[in-house]
């Protein structure tokens, strides 16, 4: 009885999934300088991504009381030059490239959004987070420059990612602008999931958001005060700068923290679950993104897999979907930071982001013809890019930095 090759190469690990074993290997908590080891040490883990998730909530909280403070009621006239959509979209995938990561955006925005910006601003700067965080699985496929085989296959599975943004992007931008779907959609979530007439769904969201709003006050509270100094409307933006600072930190924070706690066994869901099918293929992406909270590191750890052959475009392209699905957990989070009318508006900003994703993944997966659009683009772009690297560096550069910068330009014109 004869066995497939990549049934042989999942049996016969090559050099890059032993590199990205090894790099799993000697990842390490920071409180292991402490002497921590074993149960002690899992336990001071758990319970520090819980005290990061905590500053994270209560610094979205304080973007939003500091946006108040900045802007006054004159948020959207502020906010005027990035009316533009395309403008919005080019800053949501700058400062997602540039912050590596697209929760940072997505949570800065959710709090952006319940201290006044309109939500007509906020949907192209979310979908734009979107195309931003691909940059990192494409930097990561770089790595494999050396080896012509094994970074065709790598650079395809990272930019498959790109082209489905891109092509979602093209589809729910120009739907959003013609008919305003995501934000009638996700204001009707909304409110039957928070308010004083959403029923039951709604009594749960809103007491979630009473414990986190008594909980994170004092903290929230402590910055303002803290920054009570800084005179009339640069306190506001004080605020907002510590605020993002923080969420950074402690972004980053959780993701190394996960990393250590969770990227073995989120290791052992994808390699259970990428290749059977495509459903699974998805839910195993979006539960690893959902695990490490980062779909960035989700897709970093697929590209290497991809490069060694180990599996294949066809499998790995379902799995970075499901990453854009588990990616919209942050912003979920970030929404509890708020209650009453403030809840309502940022809960309607992170539906926009999961809508987004899951109608995205249904429309353009479900459709053969626009299916197998990202892949073959994907594949030709490889090609190209084997074959003269060059082109993998004006693929990165134009996507992620000169294209935005000079749609920002020519737009604001």
């Amino acid at each position: 009885m004869t066995t497939s090759p990549l049934a042989d190469e999942r049996k016969s690990p090559s050099r890059e999934e032993h590199a990205t074993s090894e790099e799993v290997a000697h990842l390490s908590s920071p409180f292991e300088r402490f002497g921590l080891t074993g149960r002690a040490l899992q336990i001071v883990n758990w319970l520090a991504v819980v005290a990061a998730v905590y500053v994270l909530i209560t610094a979205v909280g304080v973007i939003g009381s500091g946006f108040k403070i900045a802007t006054g009621d004159q948020a959207e006239t502020l906010f005027e030059f990035a009316t533009n959509p395309i403008i919005g979209l080019m800053i949501g995938v700058v400062a997602t490239a540039l912050t590596q990561s697209s929760s940072t955006t997505t949570s800065v925005t959710v709090g952006l959004v319940a201290g006044g910006l309109p939500l007509t601003v906020a949907i192209p700067i979310i979908m734009g987070a979107n195309i931003g965080t691909t940059l990192t699985n494409t930097l990561v496929s770089l790595g494999m420059v050396k080896d012509k085989d094994a970074f065709r296959r790598g650079f395809a599975a990272a930019t498959v990612h790109d082209f489905f943004n891109l092509i979602a992007v093209a589809i729910f931008l120009t739907l959003e602008m013609a008919f305003g779907l995501l934000e009638r959609l996700s204001t009707s979530l909304a409110s039957v999931s928070s308010g004083t007439d959403g029923g039951f769904v709604a009594s749960i969201f809103g007491g979630i958001g009473t414990v986190v709003e008594v909980i994170t006050e004092p903290l929230a509270d402590g910055i303002e005060a803290g920054l009570g100094w800084v005179p009339g409307m640069w306190q506001g933006i004080a605020m907002i700068v510590v605020a993002v600072a923080l969420i950074l930190m402690v972004i980053n924070f959780i993701g190394r923290l996960l990393k250590v706690l969770m990227v073995g066994r989120a290791k052992q869901v994808l390699h259970a679950a990428i290749g059977r099918n495509p459903l699974t293929g998805i839910a195993s992406g979006t539960a690893v993104t959902v695990m490490v909270q980062s779909s960035s590191t989700s897709t970093a750890l697929a590209v290497p897999l991809a490069g060694s052959g180990a599996f294949t475009l066809k499998q790995i392209y379902p799995y970075t979907l499901g990453t854009n699905i588990g990616t919209t957990v942050t912003a979920l989070i970030s929404a509890f930071a708020f209650t009453g009318p403030e809840a309502t508006i940022a809960l309607t900003a992170a539906y926009v982001h999961l809508l987004f994703n899951v109608l995205a993944v249904t429309l353009i997966y479900g459709l053969p013809f626009l299916r197998n659009l990202p892949p073959r683009g994907a594949t030709w772009l490889a090609a190209l890019a084997a074959e003269k690297k060059i082109y993998a560096a004006i693929w990165v550069l134009g996507v992620f930095v000169a294209v935005p910068l000079a749609l920002i330009l020519v737009t604001s014109l």
